[in-house]
């Protein structure tokens, strides 16, 4: 039986006597979003077979998965910037996407889980403590989280999260949860709850995936970023077998070079496959990378550079917008 997906269009190749009969919805593994599952009646002619069948799982549940849409409005958004390959962006868009929210006057929480802690100097703030200092009951929220903008407040990282994932791994039960039970109460302050992780796939992660409700993938437009990206969908899928909650919202393609014609391509079946979860490029843009230096976000440091422009139009995408910055 030939089952299409309606997000994706893929067809999949299926063996109808292998599904249990309380199965209504299937879930693409192409695209990852869920559908009605329509079984054709016995009497219906077979539909011609397609090769090279793609996998898809089936699970009985009473709705399909919410569309790549905007959350409802009143509710702190948890939004996880993650990959599990370095080298793409992500500390650079974990920031500037903070920033660029603040800027548009949303409170915003910026935390970070990478050892390195490039995010606060990114920011050019130099902060006593952290994300560790706040779980272990070190520093009080006030002294923790310290404001590095208006509107923008950070949580920071380093070093001291090493500590801390000996902390969760020491857990009994529950490790997954260490970063949700510290973060929850507190991001009833902000509209948006931002979260940088590190690449690898480690504790901290985990805990991420526990907390955010959206993810943010950063993928540079090339073969080895294409290949993690496709790992880590795999991994995405074994955490929401225990939380469905977290769903991949946006996929941003970074390190846009329209001098390199396989980028190009790469983006083109990116788009096709996933539709609306893609979003506009950042072009590949020097003061980007210039910009750390001075501690200064891209909205700083070089306001009319293509970096601006297109991270510009990332925050129209996650706000839901248009008519930001205009």
């Amino acid at each position: 039986m030939i089952i299409t997906c309606p997000h994706c269009k893929k067809d999949h190749n299926i063996d109808e006597k292998r599904i249990p009969p309380n199965v209504k919805m299937a879930r693409c593994q192409g695209c990852g979003q869920q559908f009605p599952l329509d079984i054709p009646k016995a009497d219906s002619p077979p539909p011609a077979p397609v090769p090279g069948p793609q996998p898809i799982s089936l699970e009985a549940s009473p709705d399909p998965d919410p569309s790549p849409g905007i959350p409802p409005s009143g509710e702190t958004r948890r939004i996880g910037v993650s990959l599990s390959k370095g080298g793409v962006g992500k500390t650079t868009t974990s920031v500037n996407l903070a920033a660029g929210l603040a800027l548009a006057g949303k409170k915003v929480l910026l935390v970070d889980t990478d050892t390195q802690g490039q995010s606060s100097f990114m920011l050019g703030v130099k902060p006593k403590g952290g994300l560790t200092e706040l779980v272990t009951g070190e520093l009080p929220p006030q002294e923790a989280i310290v404001q590095a903008r208006k509107n923008l407040w950070i949580l920071a990282g380093g070093k001291s999260l090493a500590g801390l994932k000996r902390l969760i791994d020491r857990k009994d039960y529950g490790g997954e949860l260490t970063i949700a039970q510290a973060l929850t109460p507190l991001e009833k302050d902000y509209d948006y709850v931002v979260v940088d992780t590190s690449p690898g796939w480690d504790p901290l992660t985990v805990n991420v995936l526990f907390y955010v409700n959206e993810l943010m993938t950063p993928v540079s437009l090339e073969v080895m970023s294409i290949q993690g990206f496709g790992e880590f969908l795999k991994s995405i899928a074994s955490i929401q077998k225990f939380r469905k909650e977290v769903q991949l919202r946006y996929i941003l393609p970074t390190f846009r070079d329209m001098r390199v014609k396989r980028g190009s391509e790469f983006l083109e079946e990116i788009e096709k496959i996933y539709g609306e979860k893609v979003c506009s490029p950042i072009r590949y843009n020097v003061r980007l990378s210039e910009a750390p230096a001075y501690g200064q976000t891209i909205f700083e440091f070089a306001p009319g550079s293509n970096g601006a422009q297109d991270y510009r139009e990332l925050i129209r995408k996650v706000t839901g917008e248009p008519d930001l910055f205009t």
